[in-house]
């Protein structure tokens, strides 16, 4: 059934809350549906212990001020499966694992949510939609998004995966901790490893970097490897409530508890 023109300014004119969670702030913002900004992110810090109570205390408070919105999207910082939680090394694992975010924040914002990992959102964002496509987030960790012709894939957690020993992982290896231990050289040489080894694993046929830690890449890059900023991902907290037609995919949404 084809949408009328009412219908399709109706849909033209939906707002998007997009909420980025993490580590030391929360940030959120309203887009419109092309993904444009309706007004300027705001920021609050992240609570501590940022528990599933104390964090959805905060993004309410954060939210106090803002502008009505119609539908929310949310970038968590770890695994997150149809909605739930599974890991979050950067607030507390013990706290998160097994939460059911999109429906607690149904509940509490009274909006359909969907929430997935904060990559995998700005993923969809920056990818052209052309082929197979990873996105990678050097900061506090290391995130990682792979998306094929522009629909995401299940999310992996390479993030936990060893590249030197059992018990070396990426973010240890070159999360932030390794940096500022280490120094900006030898991380250099450690980020020319990792590529070598993604480029190999996965012969993507485009990799995006991201991350605040992505500026202090100091080689020169392959002809497919593109650095982008988080404004240029802002458009995944929209491109997640793309209609089936447009980018068809299996979607954890949930509706507020009436």
């Amino acid at each position: 059934m084809k949408n009328t023109p009412s219908q399709n300014s109706t849909l033209s004119q939906v707002k998007i809350l997009s909420i980025d969670i993490g580590g030391s702030h929360i940030k959120a913002t309203i887009l419109n549906k092309k993904g444009e900004l309706k007004m300027d992110y705001d920021k609050i810090v992240t609570p501590a212990p940022a528990s599933p109570e104390n964090l959805i205390k905060a993004i309410k408070t954060l939210l106090k001020d803002f502008p009505s919105y119609d539908k929310i999207s949310v970038g968590f910082p770890g695994y997150v499966k149809n909605g739930v939680v599974q890991t979050a090394p950067n607030l507390d694992t013990k706290l998160w694992a097994g939460v059911d975010l999109n429906k607690k924040l149904a509940d509490a914002l009274g909006k359909p949510t969907q929430v997935v990992n904060d990559a995998d959102m700005q993923g969809l964002g920056v990818v052209d939609g052309k082929g197979l496509e990873m996105v990678i987030t050097l900061g506090t960790g290391f995130g990682t998004a792979l998306l094929l012709d522009g629909h995401l894939l299940p999310h992996l957690e390479l993030a936990h995966h060893p590249i030197k020993d059992a018990d070396t992982t990426y973010d240890k290896y070159i999360g932030e901790k390794a940096l500022e231990k280490e120094g900006k050289e030898k991380w250099n040489k450690r980020m020319q490893k990792v590529f070598k080894v993604l480029k190999t694993v996965f012969n993507y046929d485009t990799l995006y970097i991201g991350g605040g830690n992505s500026d202090l890449l100091t080689f020169k890059l392959d002809k497919n490897m593109k650095i982008v900023t988080n404004a240029d991902g802002i458009k995944g907290g929209a491109r997640l409530w793309a209609t089936d037609d447009e980018k068809p995919a299996k979607k954890a949404i949930a509706t507020p508890t009436k």
